[in-house]
């Protein structure tokens, strides 16, 4: 098995794919725009920031899948690879701490304006007076919109803080909520308006680009703290500034909406960065977040290599468009579900899905098929008649 690493990973995923007798082609430097040429025969292709493009999936002579280094897949053209059967995998909740805790240093850092001293201690200035005003956290209400993972390892260290928790998430319930220990909102502006700091945890999205906009910037509290460790676009930037300027939001930005794409580059953006705290997209990179990654990413693909279906697939059909299901008990023989394949294509029935479980002694199985539509009786008796099948049963769905 060919596998391509077009990102720069931990030593140990490298040492451990080898391990499982994978073949490696490790390019770290590719782009985009590069990794088209490069794919080449690859069968595995394990990412981290470089995008996944539609030409590079199309370039693919036997690519079979794709693992994303990391949580979302927002950088893979996920409508493609599914139009090729190429299963895409991620790592959930592998870098949930890493994120989490930077959350949490941006926010003290917001609240005790730490960047803004240390250059002015660097610049040879002490302005103890000026900068002993901070508000403080305990006993301050976090609102946190997202409670997926890394919004619930949020939660345990907001509330080490004696911090009061609320959130909002497109899924969260009351009874959810009350199961986490959180106060719920009903809509995000219910949250931005009782909170003296919000944290962002959504996923990007096209529901949650500018989800942070006017409207909510408006009804936080004049002086409150914003902490984004999700994407750049879920905030409207120009609002930001606007809510920095005329309310005196105190900001803490691990991303942005135009990121350059090498780890070492100039950046554009700095009149936003010269009005909040920021770091460059750093949440996830710890050593101990690195790790956890590299070894999922071996899971996911010694599990592809042993049984053709790996761990963690999100581009799998989530309603079955069968309409039937045809079990067939069988003798464990050569040809017996070849001859089930022939009668339902000679009727033009298409097979959705198929599981065949063989028994213990490997004498016997039982398969079953998921049908685009019924077919018929004669089909049905053939399949009964011939010797090496046990049993026949015909169930709409």
């Amino acid at each position: 098995m060919k596998v391509l690493i077009a990102d720069k990973l931990s030593k140990t995923t490298e040492e451990a794919l080898s391990a499982l007798g994978a073949k490696l082609d490790v390019q770290p430097d590719l782009t985009a725009d590069t990794l088209p040429e490069a794919i080449g025969d690859a069968q595995v292709l394990v990412v981290r920031s470089t995008k996944v493009t539609a030409t590079t999936i199309r370039a693919a002579k036997k690519l079979s899948l794709i693992v994303r280094a990391g949580a979302g897949v927002n950088t893979i053209d996920v409508k493609a690879a599914s139009e090729r059967g190429i299963y895409v995998t991620n790592c959930p909740g592998k870098n949930s701490a890493a994120v989490a805790e930077l959350a949490i240093g941006l926010l003290v850092a917001c609240d005790r304006r730490i960047v803004d001293a240390s250059v002015d201690l660097r610049n040879g200035r002490w302005r103890k007076k000026e900068y002993g005003k901070a508000r403080g956290l305990r006993g301050r209400t976090l609102g946190i919109l997202g409670m997926g993972m890394i919004g619930q390892e949020v939660v345990v260290r907001a509330r080490g803080l004696g911090m009061h928790v609320i959130a909002w998430s497109r899924s969260l319930t009351e009874e959810r909520a009350a199961e986490l220990g959180v106060g719920y909102c009903a809509t995000p502006l219910d949250l931005a308006r009782a909170s003296d700091a919000v944290s962002l945890h959504v996923a990007a999205a096209p529901e949650t680009v500018n989800l942070v906009g006017r409207d909510f910037l408006a009804a936080m509290k004049p002086g409150a703290i914003l902490v984004n460790a999700a994407r750049g676009e879920v905030v409207d930037r120009a609002a930001l500034l606007d809510a920095i300027r005329q309310r005196g939001l105190r900001v803490g930005l691990d991303v942005f909406a135009d990121e350059p794409k090498e780890g070492d580059a100039a950046f554009a953006d700095t009149e936003l960065a010269q009005c909040v705290t920021a770091t460059p997209h750093i949440g996830a990179s710890t050593d101990e977040a690195s790790e956890s990654i590299a070894d999922e990413v071996v899971r996911i693909v010694r599990t592809f290599r042993e049984t053709g279906k790996p761990v963690n697939t999100v581009n799998m059909c989530q309603h079955s468009s069968a309409t039937h299901s045809l079990v067939v008990r069988h003798f464990n023989r050569v040809g017996v579900l070849a001859s089930v394949l022939d009668l339902l294509r000679e009727e033009g029935v298409n097979v959705e899905e198929t599981e065949n479980t063989i028994f213990e002694g490997a004498q016997a199985a039982c398969c079953t098929f998921l049908l685009d539509s019924p077919p018929s009786d004669k089909v049905v008796a053939t399949l009964s008649r011939n010797e090496n099948i046990l049993q026949v049963s015909l169930e709409s769905r």
